[in-house]
């Protein structure tokens, strides 16, 4: 393989910004940084606002102007192949069409679960719900899983049903990238072809943490029903004398100000984040539903901080039990609660746990690595693509 390569970086923008936005910039940036030509096309979901829901719904089957910007991007950058992270909506599946024509292989990044499941999230009112993996989603229409409509819910088993039927995952995707094993395994049981799933975690660049004291219980991310935050004020409740640093926004966010035993800090930068963790003495990861890969564990591990975690999906993979955290019961405060107080009585070992934590960023989510994983990645994209044409 060239040391050098051409790549489009391919990425639909939310409306509010997130880890998936966070992960295609660093990539980005990582490839630019190791001297790789490097384009970037990309949608954003505010063009939604501009146009009425029916040409919105026809944009997530098929976007003619992805298919011929991509065309034509093809045609004058030239690439070597094309890493796309999310395309919905305005993206489309048609650009795996585009690159087809274009005679281009196409990595995807698998951020969530929307090529099974409507809502993306494997929930459905506050439990996690599998019942359309690797099923025809009309369950998800009749339980209006999206946004509670069940007209948009059927745009969106529309697209993955019409796409399943039309090979444009199958045939025309070289190769996924899962986050973790958890992911990798739901995928191929939702019908994509095992030989083309790879795992690759995703990475940030944090430096070793100073020496410092360390104190107390720290959550952040999103104050919402799937982050367990019932979970977290029931636990808190039931330990005397614990109290939790809460960072993030969202509809629970009244509940978490006015509870007796957090202290709600609202959103904070990136830097700020930083800091907080590296002054906790552990994370709280009560999460409800199966997290695909939660960016706030690795930057938690990398600042020598340990994980208390729900044993649920890739969390009870990512995060060992008295090695590099504890785990507990998802849903569970009492268990939650339990392992609060061994926490807070067992100092010496949590910080064990921490020095742990950060050896597993460096053997496991550096930049360096996360670059060697993605150029093997590519090499085997590559090659698979250009087995499969000259058959």
């Amino acid at each position: 393989m060239s040391p050098r390569l051409r790549i489009v970086v391919v990425h639909n923008r939310y409306r509010q910004r997130g880890g998936e936005d966070a992960v295609a910039e660093a990539e980005i940036a990582l490839l630019r940084a190791r001297g790789h030509a490097v384009q970037l096309y990309q949608r954003d979901n505010h063009e939604l606002d501009r146009i009425g829901p029916l040409r919105a719904s026809s944009q997530a089957f098929w976007s003619r102007r992805t298919a011929a910007e991509i065309g034509a991007l093809c045609a004058a950058f030239r690439p070597d192949l094309i890493h796309a992270h999310n395309t919905f909506a305005l993206v489309s599946p048609s650009l795996y069409w585009a690159a087809a024509r274009a005679g281009v292989p196409v990595v995807q990044t698998l951020h969530n679960y929307r090529l099974l499941c409507v809502q993306g999230m494997f929930r459905m009112r506050e439990r996690v719900c599998v019942d359309c993996l690797g099923r025809v989603p009309w369950r998800g229409v009749v339980r209006r899983c999206y946004h509670d409509s069940a007209a948009q819910s059927a745009a969106l088993a529309g697209v993955v049903t019409l796409h399943r039927m039309l090979g444009s995952f199958h045939e025309r995707v070289a190769r996924f990238v899962a986050l973790n094993e958890f992911c990798r395994r739901k995928f191929i049981e939702g019908g994509l072809p095992a030989a083309r799933i790879v795992v690759k975690p995703n990475f940030v660049d944090i430096a070793p943490p100073p020496a410092a004291p360390r104190r107390g219980a720290l959550f952040v991310g999103r104050l919402s029903a799937e982050k367990g935050i019932d979970t977290l004020l029931g636990a808190l409740d039931r330990v005397p004398g614990i109290e939790a640093e809460v960072v993030g926004s969202g509809p629970e966010a009244a509940r978490v100000a006015a509870h007796a035993r957090t202290r709600a800090l609202g959103w904070l930068d990136a830097g700020a984040v930083l800091a907080r963790m590296r002054a906790a003495a552990y994370l709280v990861m009560p999460s409800v539903w199966f997290e695909c890969f939660p960016r706030t564990l690795v930057e938690a591990f990398a600042s020598g901080l340990p994980v208390i975690a729900s044993r649920i999906g890739a969390l009870a993979e990512m995060v060992e039990h008295g090695r590099t955290g504890l785990l507990f019961e998802p849903g569970s405060a009492e268990d939650l609660a339990r392992q609060l107080a061994y926490a807070r009585s067992s100092p010496a070992q949590m910080r064990a746990m921490g020095a742990n934590a950060r050896a597993e960023y460096e053997a496991r989510f550096t930049p360096q690595r996360n670059y060697e994983q993605l150029m093997d990645i590519y090499a085997d994209a590559l090659s698979a693509y250009r087995r499969r044409a000259a058959a």
